[in-house]
């Protein structure tokens, strides 16, 4: 059996592999594959586990209907047709759990870093501006007591409502599909209805799945509704958000600020105009980014291929109905 693998991983997920008797080929060229490219390896191999950046839709699993599983090195799979996948007899899993401690961090830095304009004071040092002190100049806003209102309150919401709650003892709200009784006891998290959580965030952080459902959630619609001193924080994924919306709604005074680790569309231009706004601060994409969440998710994956090509259920398979066939 063997594994086409579309990055260059940690070596712990290839060498779990390895250890199980799977011949892996690792994609090792610093940028991305083509479509024709991906189905021109993986037509030669037994499994795939890639990136949510690739394009595994209709026409590729169509070309690679023999593919025993697909594991995505990643938590989200918005750019995987799961559907047509289940359709064919193709197990796909994700790799939750693992990466929820680091992408929490993340918001969390960006949220203390917006509410004291961080990116923009370090930009005034580059640009030789640390001089003449203003004592009511550039002010950023405090944290303590304010209220957190969490948008997909799942494994990395609550991740950072904890840091919120212990660093600030910040109230917490809530909208889901579904109440979240677990948090609701273990930091007296209230569900809010949406746009009760408009109304009465002082910080609105997303922690929500990319559907169709939350695609454009938020537009200067919702942006109108939200306190002139709130702070909008997205981590993950940027077509949550209308870009151009978000952008107006600060400029114009709507909100407050933004940190984003996800931006729409992504990558971000290095012209766009939120990277010069004092109270907005972006990150490429880096909730996942350190050393234990990488080898996690490389775990993780690894496991699933190998359950997958040992014919066995997927740890974390996306869609349970695929073993109903």
């Amino acid at each position: 059996m063997n594994v086409f693998v579309s990055r260059l991983i940690p070596e712990a997920g290839i060498s779990k592999m390895e250890e199980a008797g799977i011949k892996v080929t690792v994609w090792k060229e610093d940028r991305p594959l083509t479509s024709e490219e991906l189905i021109h390896h993986v037509q030669q191999h037994d499994a795939l586990l890639c990136m949510n950046r690739e394009k595994i839709d209709k026409p590729f699993l169509n070309a690679c209907p023999h593919l025993k599983v697909i594991a995505l090195y990643s938590v989200g799979y918005d750019s995987m047709d799961v559907t047509e996948a289940t359709r064919l007899g193709i197990p796909m899993s994700n790799t939750p759990d693992v990466l929820s401690d680091a992408t929490a961090d993340i918001a969390f830095t960006l949220l203390l870093a917006v509410s004291r304009k961080a990116f923009f004071h370090h930009r005034r040092i580059l640009n030789d501006e640390w001089d003449f002190f203003r004592p009511t100049a550039n002010l950023g806003i405090e944290l303590k007591n304010k209220t957190l209102g969490i948008f997909g309150l799942g494994r990395i919401g609550l991740e950072m409502a904890k840091r919120c709650r212990g660093a600030y003892n910040m109230k917490v709200i809530y909208h889901n599909r579904n109440r979240n009784q677990e948090a609701e006891k273990e930091i007296d998290a209230r569900y809010v209805s949406f746009d009760e959580l408009l109304e009465q965030s002082d910080v609105l952080s997303l922690h929500t799945a990319l559907t169709p459902e939350t695609k454009d959630r938020f537009t200067m619609n919702e942006f109108r509704k939200m306190r002139s001193k709130a702070i909008f924080i997205n981590t993950a994924r940027g077509a949550i958000h209308r870009e151009e919306d978000l952008l107006k709604a600060i400029q114009d005074g709507i909100i407050w600020g933004a940190g984003l680790d996800v931006t729409n569309p992504e990558p971000m231009s290095p012209d766009s105009p939120l990277l010069r706004l004092p109270s907005v601060c972006v990150t490429p994409h880096i909730g996942s980014a350190t050393e234990e969440a990488r080898t996690g998710m490389a775990l993780v994956a690894a496991e699933n291929i190998i359950a997958g090509l040992r014919g066995e259920r997927l740890p974390n398979v996306i869609d349970p109905s695929v073993y109903d066939k």
